[in-house]
């Protein structure tokens, strides 16, 4: 009996440590760090949330219901949490001399959530009561203090998408820029959006990853997303990169580079694999119709293009293989509203796939 009560001891200690690693894992660690209880309760979340897609006759109805995907994973986090602290305490209070599992887990229950209804003055419980305690008011705090910062990213991240509006259009699109730039502010001013969006994908790449979370916070607005205006920026880059005929703006390389990382590194998080070494002649999902059908649209309007068609159509395919299946993979995941060359053909990557890697 002394051996199974050691055991369940040294076993409530490990519940105990690995949650409290976790809520560490997800919101104190200032980097990307997959943590399994978490991933655990998202999926759980997001297969409970399909149940009820199955019943959305539109992309509205969908919309709705996965607004409050993200909101609804992120605080079943803490009773999920608080659950199992109060389950490795009830072990360990049992494991040194409560007589009863109901008695324990009222001791356990009253420590955690510091109600004070159930007492004990034997002082190796004590400490364990006290213990308890500090970490379930530690767990309650670090919720309530990193949803303000949560909520500051998002703020910043939705910021920019909407000013893209303005210039790319709704849903956004690369040829739309394009020609808005040229009709308002004239093609020369792009590298100063390529200076933009080169800061925002280093922001996004920081805090998508280190709170994973703010991937599937959607907009404000049902037809706007974060990874449909990231295919529209890229994508208007690699055409300036490869198709315009305008003087060479290194502004844009960097941007491409900075935004096929970021989304990158939030592909690694979620376990989506990719080449991270691509040949520029490999297949993209663009097709070379989709791409004469492009360039005829901007020659149409007067956008100065680079005369040899297919020579462009070789650069543009070379940018574009280093973020295509990794754009449409997370917007498949999130399911993105529609944007040409992104969402309207994304990937369908079921959260099935992930619990299996």
């Amino acid at each position: 009996m002394e051996i199974i009560r050691v055991l369940i001891f040294v076993l409530g200690v490990a519940i105990v440590a690995v949650t409290v690693l976790s809520a560490i894992r997800t919101f104190v660690l200032p980097r990307s760090a997959n943590d399994a209880l978490t991933r655990v309760v998202f999926l759980t979340m997001r297969r409970l949330f399909d149940l009820r897609l199955r019943r959305a006759r539109s992309y509205a109805d969908r919309d709705r219901v996965m607004a409050l995907y993200a909101p609804f994973g992120l605080l079943s986090l803490l009773p999920v949490w608080l659950t199992l602290v109060l389950i490795g305490y009830m072990g360990m209070f049992w494991a040194i001399g409560i007589p009863s599992w109901y008695d324990a887990f009222r001791l356990s229950g009253s420590s955690l959530l510091t109600l004070g209804f159930a007492t004990t003055d034997d002082l190796p419980q004590t400490i364990l009561a006290v213990s308890e305690a500090t970490i379930g008011l530690i767990l309650v705090a670090m919720l309530i203090a990193y949803l303000p910062t949560m909520y500051a990213a998002f703020s910043r991240r939705e910021a920019a998408v909407a000013l893209l509006e303005v210039r790319a259009g709704s849903p956004p699109s690369a040829i739309e820029m394009i020609q808005r730039f040229q009709r308002l502010h004239g093609l020369e001013r792009l590298g100063d959006l390529w200076a933009t969006w080169e800061v925002w994908f280093a922001e996004v790449e920081e805090s998508h990853t280190s709170l994973a979370a703010l991937v599937f916070f959607r907009s404000p607005q049902p037809d706007r997303s974060w990874i449909t205006a990231t295919g529209a920026v890229l994508d208007a880059a690699s055409l300036a990169a490869s198709t315009l005929n305008i003087p060479r703006d290194p502004r844009a390389d960097l941007c491409i580079r900075a935004g096929y990382l970021a989304l990158r590194r939030i592909a690694d998080f979620f376990r989506i694999p990719y080449n991270p070494g691509p040949r520029p002649d490999e297949p993209i999902s663009v097709t070379r119709q989709e791409f004469d059908e492009v360039y005829d649209r901007l020659a149409s309007v007067g956008v100065p293009l680079k005369p040899d068609r297919d020579q462009a159509w070789r650069d543009f395919a070379g940018w574009r293989v280093n973020y295509d299946p990794v754009l449409l993979a997370l917007a498949g995941l999130t399911m993105a509203p529609y944007a040409p060359w992104s969402s309207d053909r994304s990937l369908s990557y079921r959260p099935e796939s992930l619990l299996r890697r």
